[in-house]
């Protein structure tokens, strides 16, 4: 599904659930695509307990380019995707890496149930002076960050309303896929239990 943006169109990949209850709408890497591991798995987990999937695409990787659009572009087209695909019920939005972030400032914009991150970049490798956390901070519905232990991007701290997960692995979390799918599927059951065995 190819929707207009102030920054040109976007396209939707729909993966509906058989009886929904809500929706988990998720946004890419900065320079990855909507195939992300992480991704596939989050909507796998969320198929499962009935949540509609959307897996959104950005503009700039709708138009080819690798190179990521300024974070008010993103977010400007972020919510102009959501205003249009105008879903019923709780909705949660999130994404992996800079999808996670384009999620987190928009939250309140979109009226957000809760925000799921996967591989949320805390600082720039090597460079933790320079942190995202007020794009965190600023969430006022529940969060769930499901992080590498070895991110090289830096580990979130938990807080109130805020759930970390660690699993095995770096930034791709691509070393526990099992575990992801639990975190996600105890955040959208609303159970507040990301642990895995």
């Amino acid at each position: 599904m190819r929707l207009r943006t102030p920054h040109g169109p976007a396209r939707a990949h729909l993966h509906p659930a058989d009886e929904p209850i809500g929706a988990l709408v998720l946004g890419h890497g900065a320079g990855g695509g909507v195939g992300a591991p992480d991704l596939k798995a989050a909507t796998e987990a969320a198929l499962a307990v009935n949540v509609t999937t959307i897996l959104v695409e950005q503009p700039y990787r709708v138009a080819g380019r690798k190179s990521a659009a300024p974070a008010a572009q993103l977010d400007t087209a972020w919510v102009s995707v959501l205003e249009q695909l105008a879903i019923d019920g709780p909705v949660y939005v999130g994404g992996r890496s800079s999808g996670a972030r384009v999620a987190c400032r928009t939250s309140a914009a979109v009226n957000a149930t809760g925000v799921l991150c996967l591989a949320f970049p805390l600082h720039p490798p090597g460079r933790p002076e320079k942190t995202r956390l007020p794009e965190l901070e600023q969430v006022t519905v529940p969060v769930l960050i499901v992080q590498g232990e070895s991110d090289p991007f830096g580990m979130p701290p938990d807080a109130p309303n805020r759930r970390v997960v660690r699993l095995k692995g770096n930034h791709s979390l691509k070393s526990d896929v099992r575990g992801l799918r639990a975190a996600v599927t105890a955040f959208l059951s609303g159970g507040n239990d990301g642990d895995v065995d």
